[in-house]
């Protein structure tokens, strides 16, 4: 046996005036020493498991985060309402006070409660670098400044109110809350990982809107609690939601038995499970044939530099290839990690390889351990759920108790006020008789019967309470009192009572700050990679068109290539889809097929329906929409609506259409001169309406339209005249709005007020005036009311994209023509209209009405919405149109572009006709001599402001120089045109140099130019054009010639 010499407490005595307790080295004992060391380790592995690893299950914080908050709440007042200060003025507050320990460990652990990528709801507000995903550390705390965030008033608040225990903190000169009343399961959503002595914790972060509502469900069955199983709260706890994203797979191979495991409901069931977590990743086309990975999340606590620099070594050591280039394009906007892979790579081995060998993919080690009652236990989901609401009932209590209290004492005060109010003078009288304030006290209890503290507020009451507005403010006081009384004490009677304002605080918490889930939780094995898994989640147009042609695009640009090819057909649809989801597709003939809409190309020219489908390629499609995923049941409401051309109408149920497998099943049988020309969702409960080309349209509820089967042919739904054809049907939503165009383009709103419901198979009523000028309705819309950034594409026959905005089309009565809104000619006449929403949109913004009724398009291929809409005065109340795009040709005189001058031209000055004058002929080097002359005798340029400043007579004075300088172009000298090409080319030159100095001089932004015709040249294979500038502050300038 190991023995230690002890000294004896008889041994020790006090040596001198200086306290020393010296040991008597003779006065010893034997001593077990494994005995000894296990109960000072004991003692020091519960002081680290109870005073510093492990989190409390019922406010989820550890002792060095509960004191760090409640420093910032109660000593500094650093509510999320007030300026931050610096850190290093918390870190000391904390150390002087509460938690007697290093500076770094109580700093760093601040910094952590600020990280929006360690936390999923932050506790912290923080001012100033507190780290990086990239593994950067926080600056130092004298530089970066905090306060408690929001949601940290609902971990704190209450604490005022008796809720909690206090002890005393490390020299007994202060006291500290145990615990914090915690309004909402910080445990559980933020998570906690602690290593103690012997034991660790690794809880998971959750959405709390999830917690909130697996809540809500114990508290429902809080009687028969002992029966709830975790499997029904893992209804709404789908899984753990790490604030950086990511994926992770629910379920993992066991590596003994090769069997799948459920390791969601593993972990929640016993305490203990290792999760796979992956990054989230997804493939870009590139040119050439290339493709890219992109990374856009990471595995929870993956440091970003840490994984690029593995990647980058793995790759030079060889043991990834078909790696070209590796590159980081994190911003603010979010996290995007490429990855470009060689043109003979194969994209999936490639990203299954970076999965196995870097962080990409990790397991995270789940231990729900936490402290209860002090001592540490590992919980189940349902074990930490039901303490939480435990620890909930035990603040509620004490909370109402508290305010009980309050209000029996505030209410015998005021009982006492009023009584004295009732017998004022006999209380005057008595204290003026009185020698002093402790005698008139004791009169006033001997004599009227007041306690104490009545008498003591009587003689602190100000005289101005004795008016009779203050009486009356009593007495409402009073009544206040009694019913705030009467309520709590029928809530502490009732525990049914307690739990019911549980259930409603943490609503009301999930209703102001839950937020969408970040973390995708996939129901399959770890490395199981599905095409959905690996696809971005983006939103999408996709244009189809009547002869069957797909492309999709990113939401947010649109271009002439895409809505000129979706135009060619007959019926256009645009349809705004997820690369997650299908689209489901409709032929003329009544069949329906499913295509997943990352199958589209978003390159090049689209592809057929047919080479994505069972479809043919004759087949004509009719119609295009996305169904909600999963299909709702028909009991609940999901039904599919189709209409026809000759107005037949069907209801189906969206789940029968799904429940064919595939394929492209009839949907509706259509008779042979019939096509289908609409199909859209409805809730089961929806009106809808159906709009004629010759002007009619019936609203009537889709419930007189039975439920049928998949090869019905429908019922009748709007009688048609003769010649009369169905163009549009919708399902009413409210407040909503009727936009009609007709073929040669004339549009209008009208409300959908003006349209009563009617019985279905009604003639209708007149929504639109046709006629020979207006032409058929060839389009309508149901468009929300009120909505001024609403923008319309108008496709014609030939493929032509025109804008029209909102604001352009007016709201009028049902039995008007409208106004032309766009430009059709008698070949080209509108064949379609579609919706572009601002929602769906962030590039456009309130879009310009067209100076000329629906203006095409302008610019390239691919052009923003921005840059695309057309200018003009009905776009912004009035407003001058906007600034057009200048190009400066070979003679030097800036002219716009094309669609730009098309824009400007009912805006320019009109000037004389006047022919061209050949190059190089003996006028035109006159005609240069003249216009010098006359250069150097007009004054410069005046400022934008000088001229905002002009008065009327100098724009006359302009006006008549522009026109005469437009007249005095003499005519062309047929003679000059036998001159040589290479004296032509030298005096052109000459020319254009002296041209474009002139031209310098004028603010391009100021020019308006006029196309002039001109009779043809002399060379048929010149193209010459004369053009008259005119500056708007009514200075004139020269004229000049050009040759493209």
């Amino acid at each position: 046996m190991t023995t230690r010499n002890t000294v004896t407490p008889a041994a020790v005595h006090t040596n001198g005036s200086n306290g020393a307790a010296p040991a008597n080295i003779g006065d010893v004992r034997p001593a077990d020493i494994v005995g000894e060391m296990q109960v000072a380790y004991l003692d020091y592995a519960m002081s680290v498991i109870v005073a510093r690893a492990l989190p409390d299950v019922r406010d989820g914080l550890k002792p060095v985060h509960r004191r760090i908050l409640y420093a910032m709440y109660a000593d500094l007042g650093l509510t999320f309402d007030k300026p931050h200060k610096k850190s290093a003025r918390i870190v000391g507050e904390v150390l002087g006070k509460y938690h007697p320990h290093g500076d770094v460990a109580v700093y760093d652990a601040m910094a952590r409660m600020a990280q929006n990528f360690s936390l999923r709801y932050p506790l912290v507000d923080g001012q100033g670098n507190f780290g990086s995903i990239d593994g950067d550390s926080p600056a130092a705390m004298r530089y970066t400044e905090a306060r408690l965030a929001e949601i940290s008033n609902l971990v704190i608040e209450d604490l005022e109110k008796d809720t909690v225990s206090w002890n005393p903190n490390f020299d007994n000169s202060l006291e500290e809350p145990s615990v914090l009343p915690a309004a909402l399961p910080n445990l559980l959503i933020n998570g906690a990982n602690g290593i103690a002595v012997g034991m660790a914790t690794n809880i998971p972060p959750h959405n709390l809107g999830e917690v909130v509502d697996a809540l809500a469900y114990l508290i429902d069955h809080y009687k028969e609690v002992d029966e709830v199983t975790v499997e029904q709260l893992l209804q709404f706890i789908k899984g753990p939601d790490f604030p950086t994203g990511g994926i992770v797979y629910r379920y993992r191979v066991d590596g003994k038995s090769e069997e799948e495991i459920d390791a969601i409901t593993q972990g929640y069931s016993v305490g203990k499970s290792r999760l796979v977590m992956q990054a989230k990743a997804h493939f870009e086309e590139m040119s050439r044939g290339r493709s890219r990975i992109v990374i856009t999340e990471l595995p929870y606590q993956t440091n970003k530099s840490t994984l690029i620099e593995r990647i980058a070594d793995l790759v030079r050591d060889g043991k990834l290839e078909g790696i070209t280039d590796l590159r980081d394009e994190s911003d603010r906007t979010g996290m995007r990690v490429l990855i470009e892979l060689s043109r003979t790579a194969e994209p999936k081995r490639v990203l299954a390889d970076l999965f196995k060998y870097t962080p990409l993919q990790q397991t995270f080690g789940m231990q729900l351990l936490a402290l209860v009652d002090g001592q540490p236990r590992t919980l189940s989901l349902k074990r930490m759920l039901h303490l939480f609401v435990q620890h909930r009932e035990e603040i509620v209590r004490r909370r109402s108790e508290f305010d009980l209290r309050r209000a029996r004492e505030r209410a015998h005060i005021v009982e006492g006020l009023l009584k004295a109010l009732d017998i004022i003078d006999e209380v005057i009288r008595t204290i003026r008789s009185s020698q002093r304030v402790d005698t008139a006290r004791a009169n006033l209890v001997k004599n009227f019967g007041f306690s104490e503290v009545q008498a003591q507020a009587i003689l602190d009451m100000q005289l101005r309470r004795l008016a009779a507005l203050e009486r009356s403010k009593l007495k409402d006081e009073y009544k206040e009192l009694k019913d705030r009384i009467a309520y709590l004490e029928d809530l502490l009677a009732h525990p049914e009572k307690i739990l019911a304002l549980i259930k409603e605080e943490l609503l009301a918490i999930k209703e102001k700050h839950s937020d969408a889930r970040r973390t995708q939780i996939v129901d399959s094995t770890k490395g199981t990679l599905t095409t959905t898994d690996l696809l971005p989640d983006q939103t999408v147009w996709v244009t189809v068109n009547g002869k069957g042609e797909l492309r999709r695009q990113e939401v947010g640009k649109v271009t002439n290539t895409a809505l000129r090819q979706a135009g060619r057909g007959a019926d256009v649809a645009v349809v705004t889809a997820n690369t997650r989801e299908p689209i489901y597709l409709f032929s003329a003939d009544g069949r329906c097929t499913r295509v997943p809409v990352h199958e589209i190309p978003s390159e090049g020219a689209g592809k057929h329906v047919s080479e994505l489908s069972r479809f043919n390629r004759g087949d004509t499609l009719a119609a295009a929409l996305v169904l909600p995923e999963p299909v709702p049941d028909p009991a609940q409401g999901g039904y599919l609506f189709l209409a026809t051309e000759q107005g037949v109408v069907k209801r189906i149920a969206q789940a029968d259409l799904l429940n064919t497998g595939g394929g492209a099943p009839t949907v509706i049988a259509v008779a042979a001169k019939d096509r289908l020309v609409a199909a859209f969702a409805t809730t089961g409960n929806q009106e809808v309406i159906l709009v004629s080309a010759q002007g009619q349209a019936i609203r009537f509820n889709e419930e007189e339209v039975r439920s049928m089967g998949l090869s019905a042919a429908g019922v009748g739904g709007m009688k048609l005249k003769k010649g009369d054809r169905i163009v549009y049907a919708a399902a009413v939503t409210p407040g909503a709005e009727l936009t009609t165009v007709t073929a040669n383009g004339f549009g209008k709103r009208s409300a959908l007020a003006d349209y009563p419901s009617q019985g279905r198979n009604g003639g209708g009523i007149v929504t639109h005036k046709v006629s020979d000028r207006t032409g058929p309705i060839s389009a309508a819309l149901l468009l929300t009311a009120g909505e001024p950034h609403e923008t319309l594409v108008a496709v014609t026959r030939k493929g032509v994209p025109k804008l029209i905005s909102l604001a352009d089309l007016p709201l009028m009565g049902r039995s008007v023509q409208g106004r032309p809104v766009v430009e059709t000619t008698a070949n080209d006449v509108v064949v379609s209209i579609q919706r572009l929403t601002a929602e769906s949109q962030p590039a456009l913004s309130a879009p310009a009405g067209p100076s000329e009724p629906g203006a095409s398009i302008p610019g390239e291929d691919a052009v923003t919405l921005a840059e695309a809409r057309p200018s003009g005065p009905g776009a912004n109340g009035g407003a001058p149109p906007p600034r057009q795009r200048l190009t400066k040709p070979k003679t030097g005189v800036a002219v716009p572009t094309k669609p730009a001058r098309a824009a400007n031209q009912s805006k320019v000055t009109k000037a004389t006709k006047t022919p061209s004058t050949p190059r190089g002929s003996k006028q035109n080097g006159r005609e240069i001599a003249e216009s010098k002359q006359a250069r150097a005798k007009q004054p410069r340029a005046q400022s934008p402001s000088r001229r905002a400043g002009a008065d009327a007579s100098t724009r006359k004075a302009a006006t008549a120089t522009r026109k005469s300088v437009a007249s005095e172009v003499p005519a062309p000298q047929p003679a000059a045109a036998k001159r040589t090409r290479r004296q032509a080319a030298a005096l052109e030159a000459k020319t254009s140099k002296k041209t474009a100095r002139a031209a310098q001089t004028i603010q391009p932004e100021l020019l308006a130019v006029e196309e002039i015709s001109a009779p043809p040249p002399t060379n048929p294979r010149a193209k010459k054009v004369q053009a008259v500038v005119s500056v708007p502050s009514g200075q004139a300038r020269k004229k000049a010639t050009g040759t493209k």
